[in-house]
């Protein structure tokens, strides 16, 4: 059996709470290089978020076509057709990740959406 390890990059950004990035925690649009919430609205911070993903799961070894769940928090449900257009474009195909979206009242660092995921190493 595998030791269970910290896994953790300088191409997302770091935790900013008591967890590490292993099972790829929460992301949130933090721009790893500033640490500053990327601005643009919902869409912009979706492809961040993304990005932060995929580069948490680049360092683990995988990747995002290898995401088996992911949980999207919204602020605004209203921005679930935005995000989801965005997402969709990250997991093509016939065999996306199985997923739930969910209305929250905020989110750190007034975020619009945070992902987190669980991947295949």
């Amino acid at each position: 059996m595998q030791q269970r390890r910290r896994i953790s990059t300088d191409r997302a950004p770091q935790a900013i709470g008591p967890y590490s990035q292993v099972h790829c925690s929460g992301q949130i649009a933090l721009d790893p290089a500033t640490g500053a919430l990327v601005e643009g609205g919902v869409e912009a911070q979706a492809e961040r978020v993304l990005a932060n993903l995929g580069a948490v799961l680049a360092a683990a070894g995988s990747d995002l076509s290898r995401a088996v769940k992911c949980t999207v928090y919204l602020v605004q449900i209203a921005d679930f057709a935005a995000v989801n257009a965005v997402y969709a474009r990250h997991f093509p195909g016939d065999t996306p990740p199985a997923r739930a979206t969910v209305a929250v009242r905020e989110l750190p660092k007034g975020a619009l959406v945070e992902i987190d995921c669980v991947a295949l190493a």
